[in-house]
């Protein structure tokens, strides 16, 4: 049987505070933390940026044993 082994290297976050958008991005393996403000319209694009990505990649194919 053969295993799988994950490592998340980033882990991000969209926030949006009274209708203020941020970007918050840690790089886990040295625990950076960075941020940067996203303008609506770029929040808008996000669902028609990852159709073209996924088109471009394809799908990702869930790991066994999830």
């Amino acid at each position: 049987m053969e295993t799988s082994t994950q490592t998340l290297l980033f882990a991000a976050e969209l926030i949006e505070d009274n209708g203020t958008y941020s970007l918050v991005v840690e790089d886990v393996s040295t625990g950076t933390v960075r941020s940067t403000p996203v303008p609506k319209a770029m929040v808008d694009r996000i669902p028609a940026f990852f159709a073209a990505l996924t088109a471009k990649l394809g799908p990702v194919q869930p790991s066994r044993g999830w």
